[in-house]
């Protein structure tokens, strides 16, 4: 395991550019085996999972080539497999997303069951269901889901959880399907809107995207384009806590302001002072932050993947906070991490109390998954003394140059081992 020190205690101060979407990435980049043809995309993070896909799509046959301005070229025209091998998909649960695009495509699929972070039940019910609703004969045993359909037929789909996922992945291949699909219960968050966009400029006949119906009118066929990935929103969150901990002064440029309300609008209440322009998010703090309660919901609620990194904050804040989590039941697993650095956590079910401390002490401290990497990131930056965090490969897999990016501004950290398998470490 990679581990990263940070010697806490420095303010954050300065201008750093925000990545690409990750998780809008990761599904476009699975759409894009709709098409036959070039597909470029622009503004993608390189960062640990991106690379999964690409390794992915090659397994499928597809050639797939990231060069050094963020840019991935994918080219779908010859698919010579339509399985996602499994060593591939336990790595990344959004490798799952091949399947409709390849059962589209090839009248057959078989994606072994995904992995991921373990942050709690995350079932393939949704997208098994959704499928199925457009005609496919889905198989489930031996740890695969195997998917057969000579043609997709459009349907009524209703989702009972609003997953992003699932909506993502019904949308995607219900593009190719005879007739017109509808979607209930859609999820409506800004990479849903961002996965419209894309397969529309594809040829696409899509309604609805970013509200709880959406609504695809399929088509013979689409084409490949060229298309900008949204700034990552959970990537501008994260270091918009850390400056608010540190009472620093942050500038992220090229952000999606839009994408963000319900978090800046919790972050205000804690103190921090938000200025915002169309592309740019300035983010100050002169004390320590304010207590105040966050339950976590689907977009437009505050998001699931922002609930630990602002616990971290929280665990500092002057006052009493109380953190319910909706969305995800594991999700606080990475609690007795904080309380290694001296935070005063109680959990009670799905609901988590957080009495704030005047400081945080640096110990060693263990990452169980992504988000939970980025918290104790956060929390080591104000903490008092240097931290040790053991198992950052899992922060890797969602944050592109978060040493070089925390350098800039200031922080004091540094890798052990900096040898990140297909990784090009840089100053974004």
């Amino acid at each position: 395991m990679n581990t990263l020190y940070v010697t806490g205690g420095s303010r954050l101060e300065g201008t750093i550019t925000a990545s690409g979407s990750k998780n809008g990435t990761l599904a476009i980049m699975a759409a894009a085996l709709l098409a036959k043809g070039r597909t470029v995309l622009t503004n993608i993070p390189r960062i640990g999972d991106i690379y999964t896909m690409v390794d992915m799509l090659r397994a499928l046959g597809a050639q797939c080539e990231i060069n050094g301005s963020n840019t991935v070229a994918i080219d779908a025209s010859e698919l010579t497999s339509a399985e996602a091998p499994y060593d591939l998909v336990k790595r990344m649960r959004a490798s799952f997303t091949v399947l409709g695009p390849l059962l589209a495509r090839k009248g057959y699929a078989k994606v072994a069951m995904p992995g991921g972070c373990d942050i709690g039940a995350r079932p393939i019910d949704f997208h098994v269901k959704g499928i199925q609703a457009l005609g496919a004969y889905v198989n489930t045993e031996h740890g695969f889901v195997e998917a057969e359909a000579d043609q997709l037929i459009g349907a009524e789909v209703y989702l009972d959880f609003p997953s992003a996922g699932a909506t993502q992945h019904i949308m995607t291949a219900a593009c190719l399907a005879r007739g017109v699909t509808t979607i209930q219960n859609a999820a409506m968050e800004p990479e849903i809107v961002d996965l419209a966009d894309y397969l529309t400029a594809m040829g696409a006949r899509i309604d609805g995207a970013g509200t709880p119906t959406i609504r695809v009118e399929g088509v013979e066929e689409l084409r490949a384009v060229e298309h900008e990935v949204i700034p990552d929103r959970m990537e501008v969150g994260t270091y918009a806590v850390a400056a608010a901990i540190t009472q620093g002064d942050v500038r992220i440029e090229r952000v999606a302001p839009k994408h963000l309300e319900p978090f800046l609008s919790k972050l205000r209440d804690t103190g921090a002072v938000i200025s915002v322009d169309d592309s740019t998010l300035r983010i100050r703090a002169n004390s320590r932050p304010v207590a105040t309660d966050i339950v976590t919901m689907p977009h437009p609620g505050f998001p699931t993947d922002m609930q630990q990194p602002f616990v971290a904050m929280l665990s500092i804040a002057e006052g009493t906070s109380v953190v319910t989590e909706n969305v995800y039941e594991r999700r606080f697993r990475y609690i007795s991490e904080l309380q290694r650095m001296g935070a005063d956590i109680k959990q009670d079910g799905r609901s988590a109390v957080v009495k704030g401390v005047e400081r945080l002490s640096g110990a060693p401290v263990t990452a169980t998954d992504l988000r939970a990497g980025a918290a104790l990131v956060v929390a080591a930056l104000a903490a008092e003394g240097k931290s040790e965090i053991i198992g950052i490969e899992h922060v890797d897999r969602g944050y592109e140059c978060l040493e070089e990016k925390l350098t800039l501004l200031g922080a004091k950290v540094g890798r052990v081992d900096h040898e990140r398998k297909g990784i090009t470490l840089c100053l974004a």
